[in-house]
């Protein structure tokens, strides 16, 4: 007889409001205007995202140089700099930016802090993150980048009585509180945004994926290996003491994880598919007789419109 196992399905986990956007401007953008369709990066950090979309025809690219002149072209939800814009612009390449809403605010922040106030810009947030990158090349004069409390230290500013901070939206209040205190004691005078700034999504998923980990033995984390806020859920669940696992999908799980295990708690990245959840429960109600349950965590409603021009496509 196959072994118990109770599952706990982490609330809120998967797609975001801003990953649902995106990933609905490339499909609208395929049926509008037909294939192919060109996006600069990854739409979103997943692997399963990108290959459904690139068998309806959108095709992936690291920069504007390699899309065909005249094309139609998508920037990623992670947000692009200025200079991405203004060179699509030169090439009058009719582009729909997918950039995530909440990214989109922090930029504005960033740079209404620098023309409106002549502030200095530090940036939390992990250097080489193509939204990072794209938020450095939105504001003027560029970014100081800090990743933890011990970069802090070596800051050096021009004048210490005008900095303002932004963060990487898919940081949480949790992974930036120490950061922040550590600039607030070393620049009294900073500026920066309230807790009601904070990308509701990354917060929500890690306190759930920290709900789960008191509750279970083992964790399992659905989502891409290069995925930001998909490795800061194990990494909080590991953190917790339980142990935990970073996988693609069900292909990845190892039936030896379930020894000893009695409840096994389940989450998912903000661009993960729910479908990939439920493939992952059937492959383990092929090793156990499965109670599944779901936590009572944060229920979610926040939509994101679509531009203007995919809303009649």
């Amino acid at each position: 007889m196959k072994p118990a196992l109770h599952v706990i399905l982490a609330q809120p986990r998967g797609f975001c409001a801003g990953v649902e956007r995106a990933i609905a401007i490339v499909e609208k953008s395929l049926e509008k205007y037909g294939a192919p369709v060109y996006v600069r990066h990854e739409i979103v950090h997943n692997k399963h995202v990108v290959e459904r979309l690139r068998a309806k025809g959108a095709i992936f690219v690291d920069e504007l140089d390699q899309i065909p002149d005249g094309a139609r072209t998508v920037f990623s939800a992670h947000g692009v700099a200025q200079a991405v814009e203004d060179e699509a612009r030169a090439r009058a390449l009719p582009y729909i930016d997918a950039t995530c809403p909440l990214v989109t605010k922090v930029h504005h922040e960033g740079r209404n802090h620098v023309e409106r106030h002549g502030r200095e810009i530090i940036l939390i947030g992990h250097q080489g993150h193509p939204e990072v990158e794209g938020t450095q090349g939105r504001i003027p004069g560029g970014t100081h980048i800090v990743a933890t409390a011990e970069d802090v230290a070596r800051l050096r500013v021009r004048d210490p009585q005008a900095l303002a901070f932004v963060t990487q939206t898919t940081l949480s209040v949790d992974d930036t509180r120490d950061i922040i205190d550590a600039l607030r004691r070393r620049f009294p005078k900073i500026i920066g945004p309230g807790l009601n700034d904070i990308c509701y999504a990354t917060q929500n998923r890690q306190s759930a994926a920290r709900q789960l980990a008191e509750q279970c033995d083992l964790v399992l984390v659905i989502g891409g290996k290069n995925s930001s806020n998909s490795n800061r859920l194990r990494e909080i669940a590991q953190e917790s003491g339980t142990k935990s696992h970073l996988i693609d999908d069900r292909r990845a799980f190892d039936p030896a994880w379930l020894r000893g295990v009695r409840t096994l708690g389940i989450t998912a990245g903000a661009s993960a598919p729910e479908d990939l959840v439920s493939q992952l429960v059937d492959c383990l109600g092929e090793h156990a007789r499965l109670d599944v349950t779901t936590l009572n965590g944060a229920r979610e409603d926040m939509h994101f419109n679509l531009p203007k021009s995919l809303q009649s496509a």
